[in-house]
């Protein structure tokens, strides 16, 4: 079974911050040697540049491009998320994260490795194609902000070959959940805004609406 999206998180950011203290600079370290995660020095700029590219690619190495789409949306409405900025530079800061996203899926399709991967997003970096401020002029053409969700939000983190959906993720319980986990949950009552549905002789799961023109799940 799939990781889990968080837990796969932690460990590309650490994988990335590793790599970008041994090929671009030294960043700040906690008294025990380990990067500190927690500095400013890691925000609104390369390294963030970097660590949001870097986490996109690897989503889309594991999951998929859509995956890694929908998932980078919603990090900022996860349990937990928070944004570091300002009210007033929110919506800068949330453009500059949502445009290394997308840089990130481009070279995660592109890369076979998380070697890889990285080398490519250090030569984007260098060719200007990472937003490193966020006064950058240059703008996200994805889809618009999102300002909260429902609770309760499931999405498809792996299909098999025939495009049939295997496994899923509950954003807010941060549980994996397998097709017939899901099924048996949405009988049971554990799932309100889904529903059973028979496409090919076969019980799938659907949501009962679309309620994020991203959603990967009907």
């Amino acid at each position: 079974m799939k990781i889990k999206p968080l837990s796969l998180k932690g460990e590309a950011e650490k994988e990335v911050y590793i790599l970008i203290d041994k090929n671009i600079r030294s960043l700040p370290k906690n008294s025990d040697g380990t990067i500190n995660s927690k500095s400013s020095e890691l925000y609104n700029n390369d390294v963030d540049a970097l660590r949001h590219a870097y986490v996109s690619g690897v989503y889309t190495r594991e999951y998929g491009k859509s995956v890694a789409h929908v998932l980078g949306r919603l990090y900022e409405l996860l349990p937990g998320g928070s944004s570091t900025e300002t009210p007033e530079n929110l919506e800068k800061e949330t453009n500059m994260d949502l445009w290394n996203n997308a840089v990130g899926r481009k070279y995660g399709l592109k890369s076979k490795t998380r070697d890889e991967l990285f080398k490519k997003l250090l030569k984007a970096l260098r060719d200007g194609e990472l937003i490193i401020d966020i006064n950058d002029p240059r703008k996200y053409k994805g889809a618009s902000l999102i300002k909260s969700r429902p609770n309760g939000l499931v999405i498809v983190l792996e299909e098999s070959e025939t495009g049939e959906n295997l496994t899923f993720y509950d954003l807010d319980k941060k549980q994996l959940l397998s097709k017939g986990d899901f099924v048996t949950s949405i009988k049971s009552g554990g799932y309100p805004d889904y529903e059973i549905r028979n496409i090919g002789g076969k019980e799938t799961p659907v949501s009962q609406r679309d309620r994020f023109n991203f959603n990967n799940l009907g």
